[in-house]
């Protein structure tokens, strides 16, 4: 059991009956009255989110995810596939449960599933990966005077703003948190 008072972002807890993770959280102290802990909360397996207001001193059920390393294989357009390095298994998973990693997931990387109660329902991509860019304008020269950027498609599909002087064949690090640009490799 936690209390409600110390939630922070990323904590798992289960409340009626289903399933949360911590997106945002706010301890408030009014100058009269209690304090109270105000919260955005994410149902981890439809995913949406709520606002909710929680007595610090409430105690809430601490839900156990399990992480585990696994590796995309392929998609057939519907599915994607990945497959557990200990036992060979190949799990199918929706587009809504890897929508956010599959951006920056080539086929044979690596990325970590979550799991409930043994039903996976979260992909989460490595924090850095190097994609190579498959399109993109060339830069302007003489256009530097400030941090500009220009729209780059990746091998994975997804497009990213880059600097200038990244062109069409770079490899690039790609912090997949904020799915900005790291550098070029």
């Amino acid at each position: 059991m936690i209390s409600a008072g110390d939630l922070r972002k990323g904590t798992t807890f289960e409340f009626d009956g289903q399933v949360f993770t911590v997106v945002d959280f706010m301890h408030v102290k009014p100058g009269k009255g209690a304090a109270f802990v105000r919260t955005k909360i994410r149902n981890v397996i439809s995913g949406g989110v709520t606002d909710r207001t929680f007595n610090p001193t409430e105690k809430l059920q601490e839900a156990v995810i399990e992480r585990k390393e696994m590796q995309y294989l392929y998609s057939d357009g519907e599915l994607y596939y990945f497959m557990d390095q200990e036992t060979f298994e190949q799990i199918p998973l929706n587009h809504e449960k890897v929508e956010d990693a599959i951006r920056f997931l080539k086929e044979n990387m690596f990325a970590i599933i979550k799991f409930y109660k043994g039903e996976a329902f979260s992909v989460e991509a490595p924090n850095f990966v190097e994609l190579v860019v498959t399109a993109t304008e060339p830069g302007v020269k003489g256009n530097t005077a400030t941090n500009v950027t220009k729209p780059a498609t990746l091998e994975t599909g997804s497009v990213i703003n880059v600097p200038l002087f990244v062109n069409e064949g770079d490899a690039i690090r790609i912090d997949t948190r904020t799915g900005e640009y790291m550098e070029r490799v």
